[in-house]
């Protein structure tokens, strides 16, 4: 196995290596990550059919502090927030997480990122998510899910941060992708923040091109050529790399993407929401 196959495996786990695990006697927790923005309805959806013995994680109480303008729309939650919905969900010190959604991963790789943050080393993406299971051959099934209390203990600052400081320097001196739409990051359109444009010397990298039609992820290659056109050392290196979009949540995909070929990055969790809040910070366009 070449290193970035190791790296794409600590990162997505794909159906039928995830059935197995799912067999055994110690079983990865699963957690069903379905949102979108604008959109509310991730627990119907959930009810109506998930991966067998998987819990609902609600992105926006969960996964996130309350927004605020000065934090934006989803900070992230105090280390004893997350741990108290880490053990609702079941997950036990030691133990696997595997966090899947209908959108490529897109609003799942929130929960990853945070599990990893907060020192949970066994923590992956169901690669293609609900959509790669059912394709699969693989069952869900409908309702709740109550698992057993875990017991885990996490610890914050195994992922790298930066706030809007370190953001604007990353810009300068570094690498710092914007991970939202082209047409937002060129301040065509904005539709839920103050301000169109982008952190002056930020990249356009949007989310949506880390996957494929099936919303797998592109394979180790491309991954590799698409970061290595923005300027990210894919190769080994030591410019610093960061990563923002809207909200903190889809540039945890990005990281992830990242990850699985084996370069770190930072995440900026106020992202742009809590930029364009301030007017002190500069908009570029274009």
């Amino acid at each position: 196995m070449t290193g970035r196959d190791e790296a794409r495996r600590r990162v997505l786990v794909d159906p039928d290596e995830l059935a197995r695990l799912l067999a055994d006697d110690e079983p990865p927790v699963l957690l069903d990550v379905r949102w979108a923005l604008g959109r509310t309805d991730g627990h119907e959806r959930y009810l109506a059919g998930h991966l067998p013995g998987a819990v609902h994680v609600d992105l926006d109480t969960e996964l996130a502090a309350p927004p605020s303008p000065r934090a934006g729309r989803h900070p992230l939650p105090s280390v004893a927030d997350l741990e108290h919905a880490a053990r609702r969900w079941g997950v036990r010190e030691g133990g696997a997480v595997v966090a899947y959604d209908d959108s490529g991963g897109m609003s799942a790789a929130r929960a990853w990122w945070l599990l990893r943050w907060a020192g949970v080393h066994d923590v992956r993406l169901l690669d293609g998510g609900l959509g790669a299971w059912v394709a699969a051959g693989y069952g869900v099934e409908p309702g709740d899910v109550t698992p057993e209390p875990g017991d885990v203990v996490l610890v914050p600052g195994a992922l790298s941060t930066v706030d809007a400081d370190g953001a604007a320097a990353l810009a300068l001196d570094g690498v710092l992708l914007d991970a939202r739409a082209a047409e937002r990051y060129a301040g065509l359109v904005e539709p839920v923040d103050p301000r169109a444009g982008h952190v002056p010397g930020a990249r356009s990298a949007p989310t949506a091109e880390n996957v494929g039609p099936d919303g797998r992820f592109r394979d180790a290659g491309a991954l590799a050529a698409r970061f290595s056109a923005l300027g990210v050392p894919v190769d080994g290196g030591d410019v610093p790399v960061g990563v923002y979009c809207g909200s903190g949540v889809t540039a945890a995909h990005e990281i992830a993407a990242l990850a699985s070929i084996g370069v770190d990055a930072a995440l900026y969790p106020g992202s742009w929401s809590q930029w364009s809040n301030d007017p002190t910070r500069p908009a570029a366009t274009g």
